[in-house]
């Protein structure tokens, strides 16, 4: 599995950070999957992570774990048009089936590129994943 999948999804709830009007704007997620060997996120495109991530593609996600540690990913997102892409997410998290549909006009999935990924530590240490 992706090594940001699977670290996002060990997270549960992450936190995606993006800018509008030069200031950051954060919020929390959960669906994450992996396809076709890259790491993908979703969102629909009336809102304002969709408007915010197209005018600026470079976003950073960052979770905590339970033990303390957390991870930070510095990525680009893509917008992925593809219904079967959309279907992925939906299969992946099935929770977003009572919110969008593969085929809804408004459902959206993006893939991170370039990503850099890191493993902390409260002490600073940063392990790339």
């Amino acid at each position: 599995m992706n090594r940001i999948v699977q670290a996002l999804q060990e997270v549960g709830v992450f936190y995606l950070a993006t800018v509008e009007n030069g200031e950051p704007k954060v919020r929390p997620l959960g669906a994450v999957m992996e396809w076709e060997g890259k790491a993908y996120l979703c969102t629909g495109n009336k809102k304002a992570m969709y408007r915010q991530m197209v005018a600026h593609p470079q976003v950073q996600l960052c979770g905590a774990k339970p033990d303390g540690t957390w991870v930070r990913v510095d990525a680009k997102v893509v917008e992925d048009d593809r219904k079967e892409a959309r279907e992925a997410m939906l299969e992946a998290v099935p929770i977003l089936k009572g919110m969008y549909r593969a085929d809804d006009g408004v459902f959206t999935v993006f893939y991170l590129e370039d990503a850099k990924a890191y493993a902390c530590t409260m002490t600073g240490e940063a392990t790339p994943l």
